[in-house]
């Protein structure tokens, strides 16, 4: 059956996450701004809780976490450890409650770290700060108990066989609580089905299939044979992404999403799977709940 998901944040619901900005804490000193991050985290653990079971009441069986739950974390100037803050232990705590209510519901807890995450870049100094990003939400997904962190292929850099090379490199080099969750994801611009699958097949890291993004970038082979191809490259339940364009398929700019899904944007061949499918909308649950009601 399918199962469907939601990203992040919501529309309606009283349920927010709080952020902070490095130009901000740098007013103070250093514990005061420890005593702030921990505030933040621990109001952010607490409304995780809330999200699942939301998520949980009304049939939504995935949720995408919000790459700044532990806002900061790795930042070379105001980034912390979790023991650095005077409540670290009340703060895992709480997002390892999230990772038993998960499995107690049979819920799913994916990542999706922002476009900033380069692995085939050319630059070190990327790509060590890459790294160590994935590393700090490997650590939360093994509280919360999330098995996917999903990455784009990230820049060509004028050679994108050379750019897929260093992708490969880069993902042999990662520890393996990254690694055991680590997913591709074709992107709108750079990176097609076709051009992920072979790294996908080669080295054991399923692909997060969107099917908006093979429409504003295709590559040549159909929804349905790569949406087999898929499937394939996963060997636990495969997690999908769809959204609609914000101004329909008529007019230049494919690539803004839509408030809500289009009926007409969702596969055919979708609809008899067993699979979970991510909704990247701009309405959040209202869009994820109409979805399923319009199904």
């Amino acid at each position: 059956m399918l199962r469907f998901g939601l990203c992040c944040i919501f529309q309606k619901e009283p349920i927010k996450f709080r952020r902070t900005t490095a130009k901000y804490l740098q007013a103070f000193s250093r514990n005061q701004q420890l005593e702030h991050l921990a505030a933040i985290c621990r109001h952010n653990a607490e409304a995780l809780q809330k999200a699942l079971r939301y998520c949980r009441d009304n049939e939504i069986k995935d949720f995408r976490i919000n790459s700044q739950i532990l806002p900061l974390k790795t930042h070379p100037a105001v980034g912390y450890r979790i023991q650095d803050l005077s409540a670290h232990e009340q703060i895992t705590r709480t997002f390892k409650h999230g990772g038993k209510f998960c499995r107690d519901h049979d819920m799913r807890t994916t990542f999706h770290p922002d476009q900033f995450i380069l692995l085939s870049s050319p630059r070190s100094e990327v790509v060590h700060r890459s790294v160590a990003d994935l590393i700090y939400q490997a650590e939360v997904a093994q509280w919360v108990n999330a098995d996917v962190i999903i990455i784009h292929g990230g820049g060509a850099y004028g050679d994108k066989a050379e750019s897929l090379r260093r992708l490969r490199r880069r993902i042999e080099q990662l520890p393996d609580a990254v690694r055991s969750r680590l997913a591709l994801e074709n992107d709108d611009r750079i990176y097609t089905p076709e051009d992920l699958l072979p790294v996908c097949r080669d080295m054991g890291i399923p692909l997060v299939y969107d099917v908006h993004h093979h429409r504003c970038l295709p590559d040549g082979s159909s929804v349905e044979a790569t949406t087999e191809l898929a499937i394939a490259t996963w060997n636990r339940e495969p997690l999908f992404h769809i959204s609609s364009p914000k101004h329909g398929w008529e007019y230049g700019n494919f690539r803004s999403h839509h408030n809500f899904i289009d009926i007409a944007d969702f596969p055919q061949c979708w609809q008899q799977l067993q699979t979970d499918i991510t909704i990247e909308v701009e309405a959040k649950e209202l869009a994820v709940l109409k979805l399923i009601n319009d199904l």
